[in-house]
């Protein structure tokens, strides 16, 4: 072998290990080939003590003491359709737009005292669980029970607490909404629903997004004065006989929309077109999410002032939003 073979197969050798080396000293083996590891459960919160006696007749003087003149401080409220419950008797599942923290405190000082007692609220266990004070604090207040959404296991189940006679805050779209329209709806309450022979309760929260919305930590008011807040009650829904819970579901949302519709129209307008399947998509107009914010901003008005001019800044909102809700009706 000659001088310039070998030199020539030790450059070839040595660019063979250069190439084999772990440089950056990444895994050799692909991740996808890596062996499979079961990921860990959730954390199993029990908060059966939360409906004992002692705990509901706490949760009274806590709602009624601290809650709920907290609450009336901060925004006005309004309640629509609560007749609906002198119909009912039992437990139910009150479905409910959600896109703020108050809706919970809303709808639940809306409730009779008898139906209050008895309601639990099902929360986000990564979010009101996550540490034992914000888990104390929830349940004890707002008697809410943890729902895993990664799929953990859980001290009591929603099908549990609706066969202990207990009445359930369900909010089907998981999550607050971040510009205040209506989110896709989950079957979970559709399906307990129709499991358990229970009726739904649509319910409806309108101005909770403009006085609070997602990320805000204290309600804000409007020129200075509190802002308005509504929540409506709908006509109770039962699953028809034969009918899917893929089948019922839609129907819980529809009836949640033509809430939303009503608070916005009047309830004439809002059950000919419901009637009619023309009810507005309540996801919202699809343009640009400053102006679906801003429509979802404007201040909730019953009865408008008299004499009194709106300034400037709040024509140009109103404007804004009713160019929404055109775009929306289309």
């Amino acid at each position: 072998m000659g001088v310039g073979e070998f030199l020539s197969g030790g450059v070839a050798d040595v660019r063979r290990t250069a190439r084999g080396f772990r440089w950056g000293r990444r895994a050799q083996v692909p991740r996808s080939a890596e062996p499979f590891v079961q990921p860990p459960t959730g954390t199993v919160f029990d908060t059966g003590w939360a409906r004992r006696p002692s705990v509901v007749a706490a949760r009274e003087v806590a709602q009624r003491v601290g809650l709920e003149p907290l609450f009336r401080a901060q925004v006005r409220t309004r309640v629509e359709g609560l007749d609906v419950l002198e119909r009912l008797d039992g437990p139910v599942i009150f479905v409910a737009n959600h896109a703020s923290h108050l809706d919970t405190p809303l709808l639940l000082l809306s409730l009779p005292d008898s139906w209050r007692r008895r309601t639990a609220v099902a929360a986000a266990a990564d979010y009101f669980f996550d540490t034992w004070w914000k888990a104390v604090g929830s349940s004890l207040v707002f008697n809410t029970f943890p729902i895993d959404r990664r799929g953990g296991s859980m001290a009591a189940t929603p099908g549990e607490v609706l066969a202990d006679g207990w009445s359930l805050v369900v909010y089907p779209e998981g999550t607050r909404s971040r510009d205040g329209w209506l989110q896709g709806f989950r079957m979970g309450a559709a399906y307990l629903a129709q499991t358990h022979g229970v009726p739904v309760v649509p319910v409806a929260h309108r101005g909770t997004f403009a006085a609070m919305p997602r990320g805000a930590g204290w309600p804000s008011r409007h020129e200075g004065r509190r802002r308005e807040v509504t929540v409506r009650f709908g006509e109770p829904l039962r699953a028809r006989e034969g009918e899917s819970v893929r089948d019922f579901a839609p129907r819980i949302k529809d009836a949640v929309a033509a809430l939303l519709d009503e608070e916005r129209t009047s309830w004439y307008e809002a059950r000919l077109r419901s009637a009619a399947g023309t009810t507005p998509d309540p996801a919202g107009p699809d343009v640009a999410t400053w102006r679906r914010v801003w429509a979802q901003t404007e201040p909730v008005v019953t009865e408008p002032h008299a004499g009194r001019r709106p300034a400037p800044w709040s024509r140009l909102r109103a404007e804004v939003a009713g160019r929404a809700r055109s775009a929306l009706e289309r």
